[in-house]
């Protein structure tokens, strides 16, 4: 009786080795090939990076209000080398000559109010309107650009109206967009998904906002983006 005790004990007790062993051996499968997938992931990525540069195009957009005590405290322009440029437009700058892309700006066929409070109302009307503004500059070569840098201020928690003509003119499939804003606190808001939604066979990476209060000491913190997703040239 005691020696088949023993044996089923013996019998137990390898059979819970070769459990724990294959139990082990499973676990180590799955972190092998999980490990496997993050590197396949990392060679995505830096290989999208890559792929995207080909010829490159900042499109931006940038209405700088006029009025104020000085050219240099606005909230929506800085001077930069004794220039007065609007916010966005000298991200624009920053990345153009970072990356050696082809300066574009985009205007519209009217003028928007110099005034803070002018501005905002004209721009909450063609946003309760959903207003298509018309252009009044065009890109005449655009299928010749592979990536294409698109800036704007954030205006209502969303990309501005001239974005939506901007986007509906032109056909970016196959190429890649990405986003740059200048905000008052808010960020992209919705603008990306919006943009993703509306360019849906283009590839758009996530971009790079920058709170309109640091835009005049930004420019690190623009060429280190710009290294980061492989951009600098």
């Amino acid at each position: 009786m005691k020696k088949g005790i023993i044996t089923m004990s013996v019998l137990a007790i390898i059979a819970c080795t070769i459990t724990a062993y294959c139990w082990a051996t499973g676990n180590e499968t799955v972190s092998e090939r999980a490990y496997v997938a993050q590197s396949l992931s990392g060679q995505q990525v830096k290989s999208t990076s890559q792929n995207a540069k080909g010829k490159l195009l900042v499109v931006y957009f940038s209405v700088p209000e006029t009025d104020g005590v000085d050219a240099s405290s606005g909230a929506s322009r800085i001077v930069s080398d004794g220039k007065i440029m609007g916010n966005t437009q000298y991200i624009a700058s920053v990345i153009g000559e970072a990356t050696g892309s082809t300066l574009f700006e985009l205007k519209t066929a009217h003028t928007y109010p110099g005034s803070h409070k002018g501005l905002l109302d004209a721009t909450k009307a063609e946003i309760d309107n959903n207003v298509r503004p018309e252009l009044a500059t065009h890109i005449k070569n655009f299928d010749d650009y592979d990536t294409v840098f698109v800036g704007f201020p954030n205006w209502w928690y969303d990309m501005p109206m001239p974005l939506y003509s901007f986007f509906d003119e032109y056909d970016f499939g196959g190429k890649t967009i990405i986003p740059f804003c200048t905000h008052g606190g808010s960020r992209f808001s919705g603008a990306v998904k919006t943009i993703r939604n509306m360019e849906k066979d283009a590839i758009v990476l996530d971009g790079y906002a920058v709170a309109r209060d640091f835009v005049g000491e930004a420019k690190p913190d623009v060429l280190n983006w710009l290294k980061k997703i492989g951009m600098l040239k």
